[in-house]
């Protein structure tokens, strides 16, 4: 039977392993729990406490203080910290760091010489299940977290104790059967990372390496340290691009692998995948790090993902300044309604009258999204060189390529039938005599047609018709009316009424990817009409990078992706003038 039970903190005794003490790094492991029972007494009398390890949340208890005898009254008792916690077959450890205060320098050395071996692990019990076994009734903790660890002197738990670094041959196969098992892993696996005389890390990395193919399940941990392969594997990659854009500050996890190359990064992804490195140089410990982990690969893409969004955002501007950005939750057909408040204006009501129901008029304009990629490769031989340059350089200049992608899309659009943009819902293209927004036998800009075209947008109507006075933000042009626009908009002090500027507030855009040379358009702001808007896949911004260890590439290939739309979804906001 299954029981919640209200979390009360419980403790038990577990033990240090005093022969794996480390006196540089102040650290030595504990067996902070097994299965073995330990009697207790409740309402109904007493029972033996079974804690399955495989129920501690270890993330709860990663970070946690270690104490002297579980002294919680003040500062003074905490003599360290748990700094990582881990399953190893039926138990489960903790590395512990101590304090470097000389007041616990005593109790520090007792303990390093195995004169304290005791160790009280304090929890909080969130489920039980009830059984009996042997004719006792028996309690097992299936989910439970570690609270705090103490150093005791009589251990509750016989098998909680120091740990020693080397174990018995026979208790590291049978920890590899029992991982096996609860791993899934095929038998002829298992006998396999025997035969070959695996360590406990070992044969945990290959078991997860064959969970993860078969069922491709991201693993994540909660903990945001270097010990969690995503923060470390996105602090080596910001790392690689600190070292080929000297402008670029590196974070806190990033400063420990700035000083590392490319080799030495798949040395450290390796040893953290228990994978052996000595004697190994530089071809081929990537060549491993390769075909081994997939932590490499992810590292490499992460500095190529970072050197793309440099190339992309430097390249925004022009066209996208006056688009509005969206989301798309799929790649059907975007719908965007227009609403107009023509009919939900304040109608006076008398003494006892009654309020009155308005309606929305609306009109719909649709666009879908589209996938654009490319896949290009970094090669063996330039991660071998350390070439950092190699393998950021190409993508920020895809991310520049990608940017203009959008621009093209953006003014492609804008320029369909002959320069009159797209034909909307209602069979009448962008800029049209119905829409009030065009003039087709224009001139340059200047004083008598910008005045024009802005009185067209003031004079804009809703769906309803009611007068939404639209207001220009933008003057677009191409470059040939570049000069003459700024001089135009430039704001003077004025010496008398004709040297005012009365569209020094407009805001010039030049896109050299007009294909006309006189034609040129007032916008509103965005944020006030909608007019031009993209959309990307949600979640998904931009383009977006994966990696994978090449098959036609003696390397690394990396996938460039882009799920893009753009169109337009209302009229009023934008007026052209062909300037002929």
């Amino acid at each position: 039977m299954i029981r919640e039970h209200a979390a009360q903190l419980v403790r038990r005794d577990a033990t240090p392993r005093p022969s794996t003490w480390n006196p540089e790094a102040r650290t030595i492991t504990c067996v902070v729990a097994t299965p073995t029972p330990v009697r207790r007494q409740d309402q109904r009398g007493a029972f033996d406490e079974i804690l399955d390890v495989r129920g501690a949340d270890i993330a709860a208890f990663e970070g946690a203080h270690v104490l002297n005898g579980h002294a919680q009254g003040g500062v003074e008792g905490v003599i360290g910290t748990v700094e990582r916690a881990w399953i190893e077959g039926d138990q489960l450890l903790a590395e512990v760091r101590f304090s470097a205060r000389p007041e616990v320098e005593g109790i520090v050395g007792d303990i390093a010489q195995g004169i304290i071996r005791g160790v009280s692990v304090g929890y909080e019990v969130e489920t039980w299940a009830d059984g009996e076994r042997d004719g006792t009734r028996t309690r097992t903790a299936t989910k439970w977290k570690p609270r705090e660890l103490s150093f005791v002197t009589v251990p509750a738990d016989p098998n909680a104790r120091t740990r020693s670094h080397e174990s018995g041959r026979a208790n590291i196969n049978r920890s590899i059967r029992e991982l096996g098992t609860r791993c899934g892993v095929s038998r002829e696996t298992v006998d396999a990372l025997i035969d070959r005389e695996a360590t406990i890390e070992e044969a945990r990395t290959e078991m997860l390496n064959h969970m993860t193919a078969r069922s491709r399940v991201e693993i994540r941990t909660g903990q945001h340290t270097l010990d969690d392969p995503q923060v470390r594997t996105r602090a080596m990659g910001e790392a690689l691009y600190v070292r080929s854009n000297p402008r670029a500050t590196p974070s806190g996890p990033a400063r420990e692998y700035v000083g590392m190359s490319v080799a030495d990064m798949a040395r450290e992804t390796l040893r953290r995948s228990g994978i052996a490195v000595m004697g190994l140089g530089a071809p081929a410990l990537i060549e491993r790090a390769l075909h081994s982990t997939s932590d490499f690969s992810l590292i490499l893409g992460d500095t190529v993902g970072r050197s793309l969004r440099d190339g992309y955002e430097a390249a925004e501007g022009g066209i996208r300044t006056v688009a509005r950005e969206t989301t798309a939750s799929d790649f059907r057909a975007k719908s965007r309604l227009v609403l107009d408040g023509a009919g939900i204006g304040l109608d006076k009501v008398n003494e006892a009258g009654e309020f009155k129901s308005g309606t929305m008029a609306e009109a719909a304009e649709s666009y879908a999204l589209s996938t654009y990629g490319r896949i290009f490769g970094l090669s063996r031989q330039a991660l071998v060189n350390d070439d950092v340059g190699a393998f950021t350089d190409l993508p920020r200049r895809l991310g520049q390529a990608a940017a203009a992608f959008e621009a093209d899309q953006l003014v492609a659009l804008l320029e369909q039938n002959s320069g009159l943009g797209p034909t909307m819902s209602d069979t009448n293209p962008l800029f049209d005599a119905a829409h009030g927004n065009v003039q087709t036998t224009g001139a340059a800009p200047g004083e008598t047609t910008l005045s024009a075209g802005r009185l067209a947008m003031r004079a804009q109507t809703g769906p309803g018709g009611a007068l939404i006075a639209v207001t220009p933000r933008y003057l677009i042009v191409p470059a040939a009316l570049e000069t003459a626009s700024e001089k135009l908009l430039a704001t003077i002090t004025p010496t008398k009424t004709d040297d005012v500027a009365p569209f020094s507030n407009l805001t010039l855009i030049v896109e050299p990817r007009l294909s006309s040379a006189t034609g040129w358009y007032l916008v509103a702001d965005p944020a006030q009409v909608d007019g031009l808007e993209y959309a990307y896949l949600a979640s998904e911004p931009g383009p977006q990078i994966s990696t994978q260890t090449g098959f036609r590439v003696d390397g690394v290939e990396v996938k460039v992706r882009l799920d893009y739309g753009c169109g337009f979804v209302d009229w009023r906001g934008w007026y052209f003038n062909d300037g002929a």
